[in-house]
This record gives structure tokens, sequence and C-alpha cells, in this order.
């Protein structure tokens, strides 16, 4: 025995090269036990899976017969429409199709049980065997030695294969899950945008984390629903065998008790449903929230928005409380089933013949297997909520899996002609059944052409460009495209990965094109300023760098692609005037790096107009004009007009080289963040992390739940006790007569234990039910709170997906399964105490084995928790790298599929996927490891008792045997269940731990304080920055540097600055978005860092670069706190020029905006901001270069009702654009962070200082600024 004991610590290499015994043992993987005891794991320590179990292989194996299964439903539906009328509306299924892929793992997961569950019952038998050899001891002592050995022989078989079962089982249902987020990730690529309207990024993101979680929790339990009943059905077939018909009175009560529960568990499928939904709306609310953030600090926002998701979120709760009282009915009902049986059983035996006797043989026996009887009854609740729960996600995996998709026919890609792109007759639509968005277009576009769309506001040219890639529903008409494609969208899409991977997207590395790219792009430069040029990591969606520099990294990637056919959506709108002429000329222009390419340029700059080939000009969907420049100034009066509006504020054609010497880069002086990795914490859980839990789970109830399993563990113990003590009696009876007098009054104190028990189980269920949702209801909001108030910073260098895996992820750690381990773990330590208690009051001896034992076992587990806890983290850690893949994706799925990487990004999602299967991997093995080790121990224990009893021969009664060895069998499942309870307790505690550690972190400044300013403040708007100095990190540079200057009451000053001078972390540090580091900003007499940041912002307003909407009514994004009313809204609507276009809306002000704002245009989102900012009534505005969306035309408006609707209002204009602010009262000119000018603007002009060498480059002139 020594010498297996040692054999199962014995260190080797891979699961691969592994010995059969090593691998039965997991001896193999002792190596990384012992490394991971010595120092923190990290993932290069890992064990590589299996390749077979990758995502690499298993994931195509499953999408092939997801193909045949979606064929084969076609075929079946063709068939049943021939023979009925009515359409056939049956689905593909999605677990027809893991079937198929999965089922040889599966049938040889069930062989493994089907031994287990044989082994299971042998162990009862051989007791039976031991109690009649007590009962009858003779001379043959070695057939007593025989027995224990057997039972040893048989618990250890029991236990090498329950845990192969254990581990084939769960990475089986890790595969599935594999093959299904593969799956979901591919079809979220394939989407059409009827589809996506459907299922935003919230839901998507919920099927891949919780539907497809859901599938592999099912698939772990799917042995469950015959074993279950197997097991029932051979403990009832050994009843028989002890105590005959008597049994089927016990059926009867499993008869009639089972229904309860399947009808509760049809309850708890129409909660989960709705829960489901709700969790949607949450993730949904949550990732535009994060996405949104900074306009939620700007306006002070957050506490609404917050209280928005709270109530979703209690909503939530409330089902979860619905199900979980359900469930401790059912609890209740099973957890009295075995004590019920056992009680009818017995009064029934005993009335079916008067002369039966309970004798130690039939009581041990009988409850043996009632114990037996009891867990399959007790994993019921969990398998048929398991089940429940799984076809709610298969039918919204299915619906998700079914959904349009993008139809290939609706754009012809293999034309060959004299075209590049032609529509003939075409008409589009964003949804098959909608109104045309773009009607009958009849457009021919030659190659190597460089073509410009220009229109008002929602004319439609975005939408022809999606028309171009096949983005839209093709109502009528034919589209022909011909050669490859590269897209530049109008917001950039950037991906969270270096600046150089961004630009080669995918591309092998040309070091002499690569280069020219750059050049042409002006972007070296920018990578002179980037701490680490072209390596730099750029954040999620590109937070860390500014708008023109993701323009222009966009630009570059696509010009990098090599492509035959470029569509441009208006990339220049985001840079300064020089950046952009300098872009056209060496990149979009005739002399430029894509000369020989076709481009179609979306744009709002007219200037341009002279040097294209071909000009479209769009107009409510139709093409209204279409031409040379010269053809359609001779003919078309309006073009001619909307040209001279502009005539005097574009001036100077030629392209101004960059004589200055200056910095191009836009990214503000020491805003050089990197995006941070996920904080893997190491060493031990700290117990302030379990007492966090604790007192959100309310020490009353705490102690509550402690007293009510104290009770039903004591009652529990006194039941067999007294069980025990009846057989005792009965076989020292001499009469029968004495034997009935008692049997009655003994069943019926049997009978009052086991509805005690009851009592205190259902009252434990119900006092953790209520605490665990408090203490749910308590870290949410908790964790919300924290995030909320946590800086702009953190979100610009955090991905969003670290953010939502707290959200989802680990709040369902704490919502379902902490309280469980901990409850499970708390009533196991209970049941050990009083097993262990039992044992050595029957036989003291064992004692003496039982003391080394448990040494044992805690040395294991203290030598196992060390790796298996930094197992757990690293798999928390990868987790999310698949949730902001996934999001990442999304949001550029049109660029994506535009430049063709589909399949590239598929890969991708493998990798990530495939590092949390080897993390998980890593996981199984170890619990495997620990389990085949403690259970070993465990069969030791049962040995030792068996050996005895044997060794006690007729000195002991069988009574004391049948008691003592029923106890001991448990102790093996009861001391391995707690310790790996424990184990769970702990790994799952790393959830609360993620989910509180923002609350270590450093935060915003109060958002309310005790000094309030009056509720007339500012009522004059004279803003004041004396000797102010800021910077973004204590060890960067300052962003601003002895910043002093004055506004008067009501004033107009632009703010400029060559880019990266500190233009827009001045406007952050007015909003305290970026803290001081000296000096201050006072605002009508008031210090602004001495009043909380809410009384601050709410009291400031600001237009920002980029339109943030928010899912929703028109009305809610307009006027979120309902502040105004609805004659108050239109108006603001009329004067932001939308009046018109909202009343053709259906809905109107009810109009539901969709995620991003993505059905509607830039330019309008755009418009829907300044909207909102005329709605709040303040004495302060700034605008940072809020019109750079829209044409020319529109800006002219917008820019007279700004001047007209703020005149009694100071407003401080950021601009790249200086036609915006040549009419300011004043102009503040900033470089690197210094006040170098502030003067009025024509001073400064005739000064000829830096604000003239600006106003040169850009083409305005004195005599320009005098006839404007």
């Amino acid at each position: 025995m020594l010498l297996a004991i040692c054999f199962l610590f014995q260190k080797c290499g891979s699961e691969k090269s592994a010995s059969f015994f090593s691998k039965v043992t997991y001896s193999w993987f002792s190596s990384l036990i012992t490394l991971g005891y010595k120092k923190p794991l990290e993932r290069e320590d890992l064990f590589e899976i299996n390749d077979s179990d990758s995502s690499y292989v298993v994931y195509p194996i499953f999408e092939k017969q997801w193909r045949k299964e979606v064929l084969r439903n076609q075929e079946r539906q063709k068939v049943k429409a021939s023979f009925c009328k009515e359409a056939c509306t049956r689905k593909p299924s999605l677990l027809y199709a893991l079937w198929n892929t999965f089922k040889s793992a599966l049938i040889q997961v069930a062989l493994f049980r089907v031994f287990a569950d044989i082994l299971f019952f042998t162990s009862p038998l051989i007791m039976k065997q031991m109690i009649i050899f007590c009962e009858h001891s003779s001379d043959f002592g070695w057939i007593g030695y025989g027995y224990a050995v057997a039972l040893f022989v048989v618990v250890f078989l029991q236990t090498l294969i329950l845990q192969q079962y254990q581990r084939f089982n769960t990475l089986t249902s890790a595969k599935i899950k594999t093959a299904v987020i593969g799956l979901i990730y591919k079809k979220s690529l394939l989407l059409s945008n009827v589809s996506r309207k459907k299922f935003s990024t919230g839901q998507i993101i919920n099927l891949m984390s919780a539907d497809a979680q859901q599938l592999m929790d099912f698939t772990a339990n799917l042995n469950l629903l015959w074993s279950g009943p197997f097991q029932i059905l051979m403990a009832i077939y050994l009843l028989w065998q002890e105590l005959g018909s008597a049994v089927l009175a016990g059926v009867a009560v499993l008869v009639f008790v089972i229904p309860i529960n399947a009808l509760a568990a049809t309850r708890v499928k129409k909660l989960k449903k709705s829960q489901k939904k709700n969790k949607d709306k949450q993730i949904k609310l949550l990732k535009e929230i994060l996405h949104g953030i900074k306009i939620l600090k700007l306006y002070a926002w957050e506490p609404f928005y917050q209280n928005k998701i709270i109530e979703i979120r209690d909503e939530e709760l409330e089902f979860q409380k619905s199900a979980r009282y359900l469930t401790v009915f059912s609890r209740l009902a099973l957890t009295c089933i075995p004590f019920l049986v056992s009680l009818v059983t017995f009064r029934v035996y005993f009335l079916l013949d008067e002369e039966n006797i309970l004798t130690a043989t039939k009581v041990f026996t009988s409850m043996s297997l009632f114990n037996i009887l009891r867990i399959p009854l007790f994993e019921l609740p969990q398998v048929i909520s398991t089940v429940v729960q799984t076809r709610i996600s298969l039918d919204r995996l299915e619906d998700f899996l079914n959904d349009e998709e993008l139809l290939p026919q609706n754009i012809e890609t293999n034309y060959i002609g004299d075209h590049a792109i032609g529509f003939t007759n075409a008409s589009f639509s964003w949804d098959k059944t909608g109104i045309p968005v773009l009607k009958d277009l009849n457009i021919k576009i030659p190659e190597g052409a460089l073509v410009a769309v220009v229109g008002p506001v929602g004319s439609g040219k975005s939408s022809v460009l999606s028309a171009i890639l096949g983005e839209m529903e093709k109502l009528t008409g034919v589209v022909q495209r011909k050669g490859s494609v590269a897209y530049v969208s109008q917001q950039a899409w950037i991906q969270n990965c270096v600046l150089q991977e961004n630009i080669l997207f995918g591309s092998v590395m040309q070091k002499q094109f690569y280069e020219r790219v750059l050049e042409a792009c002006a972007l070296l430069p920018d990578l002179e300023q980037l701490p680490n040029g072209d390596q730099t990591e750029i954040g999620e969606r590109g937070v860390n760098i500014s708008g023109g520099q993701k323009h222009r990294v966009s630009l570059a990637r696509a010009v990098y692609s090599g492509a035959d056919i470029y569509l441009l959506d208006d990339p220049l709108s985001a840079v300064d005037v020089h950046v952009g002429k300098q872009l056209f000329e060496k990149v979009i222009g005739s002399l430029g790096l894509l000369k020989d390419k076709t481009r179609i340029l979306v744009t709002n700059n007219l200037t341009l107009l002279p040097q294209m080939d071909l000009i479209v000009v769009m107009e409510s969907g139709r093409v209204a004009h279409m031409g040379t420049y010269q053809e359609l100034i001779s003919k078309t009066k309006s073009l001619t007009n909307l040209l001279e509006v502009f005539s005097e504020q574009e001036k100077g054609k030629d392209t101004m080289k960059n004589k200055l010497g200056y910095n191009m880069s836009s990214l503000d002086q020491g805003k050089q963040f990197s995006m941070k990795k996920e904080n893997i914490p190491t060493g031990g859980v700290k117990f302030s992390i379990i007492l966090k839990y604790l007192q959100s789970f309310n020490w009353l109830w705490v102690w509550l739940v402690l007293v009510t399993y104290l009770g039903q563990n004591l009652t529990s113990i006194g039941q067999n006790l007294w069980l025990s003590a009846w057989a005792r009696e009965a076989k020292h009876m001499n009469e029968f007569t004495e034997w009935k007098q008692i049997r009655s009054y003994k069943l019926n104190i049997y009978g009052l234990l086991g509805l005690i028990q009851g009592l205190f189980v259902c009252s434990g269920a119900y006092v953790v039910t209520k605490g665990s949702l408090t203490a749910s209801r308590t870290m949410y909001a908790q964790l919300l709170n924290n995030v909320l108030h946590l800086p702009l910073q953190f979100f610009e260098t955090t991905p969003i997906g670290q953010i939502v895996s707290r959200f989802t992820k680990d709040m369902f750690v704490i919502d379902t399964r902490f309280h469980y381990y901990f409850r499970m773990w708390m009533n196991c330590t209970l049941d050990v105490v009083g097993t262990v208690l039992v044992i050595a009051g029957a036989l003291p001896l064992f004692i003496l084995g039982i003391i080394p034992l448990v040494f044992f076992y805690f040395s294991i587990q203290r030598y196992y928790m060390a790796s298996s806890r930094q197992i757990r983290r690293l798999a928390g850690a990868s987790r999310s790298p698949i949730i902001s893949h996934l999001s990442e994706t999304l949001s550029g799925v049109s660029t994506i599929r535009a430049f063709g990487h589909e399949h590239r990004f598929i890969q991708q999602n493998k990798e990530v996927v495939n590092e949390n299967l080897v993390c998980f991997y890593n996981n199984v093995i170890s619990n495997r490891w620990l389990s085949v080790r403690l259970e070993f121990l465990g069969n030791i224990m049962v040995f030792f008792a068996a050996l005895l009893a044997v060794l006690a021969g007729n000195s002991i009664d069988s009574a004391i045997v049948g008691l003592s060895i029923s106890y001991a069998l448990n102790i093996t499942h009861s001391l391995n269940f707690w310790v790996k309870q424990a184990c769970e307790i702990e790994s799952n505690a790393v959830s609360i731990e993620r989910v509180c550690e923002y609350e270590n972190m450093d935060k915003e400044a109060p958002w309310i304080m005790s000094r309030r300013p009056p509720l007339q403040w500012p009522n004059k708007g004279i803003v004041e920055f004396i000797n102010y100095q800021a910077r973004y990190r204590d060890d960067l540079g300052l962003a601003l540097q002895d910043i002093t200057f004055k506004t008067r009451e009501e004033e107009k000053i632009g703010i400029v600055g060559r880019t990266g001078a500190g233009k827009s972390t001045l406007s952050n540090c007015l909003f305290r978005i970026v803290e001081r580091s000296g000096g201050k900003i006072i605002i009508d007499g008031i210090d602004i860092s001495t009043i909380g940041l809410h009384d601050l912002r709410g009291k400031l307003n600001i237009i920002p670069q980029d339109p943030v909407l928010f899912s929703g009514t028109l009305q809610m994004n307009l006027d979120p706190l309902n502040n105004c009313s609805d004659s108050e809204l239109w108006e603001v609507l009329e004067l932001c020029h939308l009046k018109e276009f909202v009343q053709s809306l259906p809905e109107k002000l009810l109009h539901k905006i969709s995620e991003g704002g993505e059905n509607l245009s830039v330019g309008q989102r755009q418009l829907v901001c300044l909207a909102r900012a005329l709605l709040r009534k303040t004495k302060i505005l700034i605008l940072d270069e809020a019109t750079a969306s829209i044409d020319f035309k529109t800006d002219s408006l917008v820019q007279t009702t700004i001047r007209k609707e703020f005149s009694d209002c100071t407003i401080l204009t950021i601009a790249h654009r200086l036609h915006s602010i040549i009419d300011a009262d004043r102009v503040l000119v900033l470089d690197s962070g210094r006040i170098m000018e502030f003067e009025a603007p024509q001073n400064l002009i005739d000064q000829k200082g830096l604000f003239f060498e600006m106003a040169t480059e850009a083409g305005i002139t004195p005599d320009s600024r005098t006839k404007k």
C-alpha cells in the first residue's frame, strides 16, 4: 500500500508519454502541482491540450456537421412542403449536429459511468456480508479479512473509474462549448443588417458566454438523466431483496413526489427564460455605457444610467428569487424522499407480516441503499433545472444560428467588363421589407477613376458605399463589382493591437512599401511621439490615440492592402486642413499612391471636386446629378450655389508643404497610455475577500444558516443512531410480543426525527436564498458604483471585455455558485465531524487511524491549492480576450467583410478560445489529480474501519459494525467532497476578488461634496485659469504648463494650436477629467476643485467631436433626465435642421435608436448631439470640432444656430478648421501645452505670429476674413 501511495506522487512528462497507471492516477501531472507549490504558475508552465481536443480540430469538425444538418433540414422542408400547404418552419437542430459530432466521446463517457454505477452498488452488498459474518462469527477469520480487502479493492476501482469518467465528461463538455462558440463567432461575421438589429452586441456576447456555458453544463450532467433512474431502480431492486414487496410502498412515494418537482421545473423554465432576456438587456446597456462613458461623465449622467441598470438588475434578481424559492420546495421534497421512503417501507414491512423484525443486516443494508437512493434524488433538481435552462439556451442559439445572413447574390463580384463598379436600376434597403434607402441607382464607375460622392446630411452617401460592399438588402436591379476592396469607414475602426499590426492587417511586411505608406499617411511624426513607435499597443477602439490618428491608421491599412477598389467614407473630416491636403495629394489624388486604383470618396470638402474624374451628387437616396466637375458646374445651379457658400472659407487650393517643421502628432503632450493586461493575482485568496462576501450576505443570515444546517445534521445522525439502537435491542429481546409493543413507538420517533430534519432543510435553504440574494444585490451595486466612479483614463487603458467579464462571468459565480459551494462546505464540515464522532464512538481504535489520514488530507489540499488557485486565475484571465475579440469584431464587422478577412478573424477566435481551453484542461486534470488522492485516503479509512470490525469479532455487536461501516463508506465521499468544496470556495472566491478589485483603485473626486455652489451658478460664465498645470499620469510630463488667462462675460473664444498642442487637454481640465498638478481654475468666483464633479459638470455644456447615442428612443437620447417638454424638443430639432427628418419617421420622437445610433448617419448623430446640448441651459459651452461629420451647408446653418442660441453664453471652441473661429472675440493659441498668443484674431494675423502661419496654411487671409 505504501508503494501505491508513492506511485500516486511520481513525476513524469506529459499525458502522451505517461504510462497506463500514471494516466489513471494522474501522476504525470504531479510535476506541475510541485512547480505550482514552489512558485506562482504562469501560462508557459501549463501542459498543452491534446491536439484532438483543441479548438483548431474541434470546431471545423462540428461546423461540417452543422452544415450537413442545415442541408438535411432544407431537404426535409421541401418534402414536407410537397405534402402540406401550410409552411413548415422547423429549424435545423443544434442538438442533432452536436450528437453527430461528439457521439463517440459521449458513448465512451457513458460506458465509464455504467462501470462506476455497478461498483457503486457492490459496496453495500459486501457490507451486508460483513454484518452477517459478525453475526455468525466462526473460526474462519480469514473470510472477514477477505471481505475487508474486497471492500477496499471495490472502492479503489470505483475511484479510478469515476475519475476517468469525470475527466472525459468534463473535457467533452468543454469541447462542445468550444464548438458552439466557434459557430456563434462565425455567424456574427455573416449576419445581415436585419439580424444585427435583432441581436445586439450584448445579446451575442450573452450567447457566447452564458448559453454556450449552459450547453456545457448540460453535457456534464447528461449521463445523470439515465444514471439517476438506473441507480434508483437498482436500489429498489436490492431493497426488494431485503424487505420484499414492502419496497413498493416506497416506490409509490417516489411516484407521488417526482411529478411535483416536474411541475416546479416547468415554472422555473419560464422564470429562467425571462431572466435570460433580462440579462441580455443588462449587458447591452452596460456595453453602451462603457462605450459612451466619456459622454456620461461630461454630462454628469452616471446616476441616471446607474439607476437604469440597477432597475434591470432588480428585475433579474426577482426572477432569481422566484426560481430559488421553487428550488427550496424541490429540495425539501427530495431531502425528505429517502426518509419518507424508508419510513413508509418499514411501516408496510411490519404491516405485511407481524413477525417481520428489523435486524442489523436489514437495517444497515437498507439504510446504505437508501443513502445511495438519496444521491440521484438529490442531484435530480439540478439535472432537471439544467435540462430546462438548456432547452431555453438551445432555442436562443438556434434562433441566432438560423437567422438571416448577408446574401452573396446581393452583388455580382465575378463580373468581367470595362467598369469597376456598376449599378443598373438598383434600389436598396436596410431591411427586405423596409422603405428603400437608395432608389433607382444607375452608375458606371470606370477602372482607375477617382469619384466623389457628395450631398447633404442623410442623403445616402455612406449608404452607396454600403451597397457596393453588399451590406444592404438589394430590392431591385443589378450591382457589379470587379476586384478586391479596401474600406475606410466614417468612424475609424481600430483593433486592440500594436499600430503596425493595425496597418498590416494580416498582410506580409514589405518594409519599403510600408514606410512609403506611413509617410504618405502622415504617420511618421506620430511614430516619433508614440512611446514604442509602430510597436505601440493601440487600445481598444483606439482610445489612446486621437480621432485624426485613427483615421490615418485606418487609411494606411487600406492603402497597404493593395486592393483594386478603395471605398473612402469621409476620411479627411477628422484631420486638420494641412494634413487633409497632404493625404489627398500623396494618397488619394492623381499623384498619390492610389493613382492607378478605383477610388470612391465620400466627402463634404467641396474644394476637392475639381480634381475628381466623376462626381455623384446624392439627394434623398437618389442620384440627383452625376458627371465631371465642369459638366455639373455648367448644368447645375444647385452645385454652383453650394460651392459659393464655402468658396470664401476654403481658399487656397494649392497644397501647402509643411515648411515650418512642426510636430504633426495628434497625441496630446503626456497622453501616452498603453493598454493594461488582465491583472492576475498570486498567492492565496485573502480571508478578507470571503469576509467581504459574508458581510454582503448579512451576518444574521450567516448565523441562521449555521444553526439550520447544524440542526439537519444532528437530526440525520439521530435517525441512524435510533435505528442502530433499535436493531441492537431487537437482537436481545427474548419475546416477540415485547418487539411488537415498542416498534410503533420506535418508528414514530424515527418519523419525528425525519420531519424535524425536513424542517431544518427547508429553513436552511430559505435563509441561504435570502442571504445570497442580498449578497448578489449588494456586490453588483458596489461593482457598478465603483466602475462609474473610476477616472476616464481607466477606461482608455482597459479593454471593455475585462470590465464586462466582471459583470457577467464573475457575477454569475457570485449569483449562483459561491453560495452553493459555501453552504455545501458548511454542511459537509458538520457531516464529517458527525461521521468521525459516530465511528469513533462505535470503534474507539478508529481514532488512531483517522488522525494521520486527516493530516494527509489537509497536507494534500494545501499542496494542491497553490497550483489550483493560480490555474483558476489564469483561466479567468483567459476568458476576457474571448469577449473582447468578439466585441471588437462586431464593431468592425463591415471593415472585416470588406477586406475579406473573415477567415483570419475566425482563426484568431480559435486562438483565444484555445488559450482558455488550455487553462481549463489543466484545471480539470488538477481536480482529478486531487480527487484520486483524496479518495484513495478515504478508501484506506474504509479498509481500516472494516479491518477493526473483523478484528473485534464477537466482542462487537453487528449493529455497531453496520453503523460504523455504513458511515465509513460515506466518509470517503464526505471528506473528498469537503476538500473539493473548500477548493471550490477558494477558486470561486477569485470572482469575488475580481469584483472587489475596482474598489481599491483610485477614483474620481466625489460627485457631490458638502460645499455646493449656488443654484444660479454660473450666472456670468467667466472662466479663469491661474498658473494651471496638468499631467495625465504622475510618471509623465506636463500636458499643460503655466496656463493663465481669463475670459470675459459671454465672450466667444477660439482655441487653436498645432495638433498635439493641448487643446483637448484644456477642455478635459475644465471638466476635471484630468485633475490639476498645480494652479487652479475659477468659474464665476468659485474654485472648481472645491466642489463636486456633478455640481461642476452639470453646469457646463459640451458638444463633443465623437457623436455618442444610446439605444432607446430619440426622446431619451435628447433628454434622458426627462426635464423638457415635447414642444421644447421639437424646437431644438428645428434649430438643428432635424425637424423635417424626425416628422417623417413613423414614431416621431419615440423613434427607436439602435445600438450606437447605427440607424442614423454620422452627420445626423452629430446633429442629435447638438440638439441635446441646446436643451442644457448653461452659461458655458465647449465646442470640440462638433461639425466635422456634416456637410458644409449644414455646418454653416449649425454655426449660425450656435451663434444665435448661445449668444448669451461663454463659448470655447476647439478648432481644427480655422474658419469656424475666425469671427471669435479672441483666439487662444497653444503650443506644447503653453499659451503662445491670446488676442483678437485680426490682431493675431497682423502680428504675423504662430496664428498667422496657421491661418496662411488654411488659406485664410485678411482679405478673405474681411469679405466674410
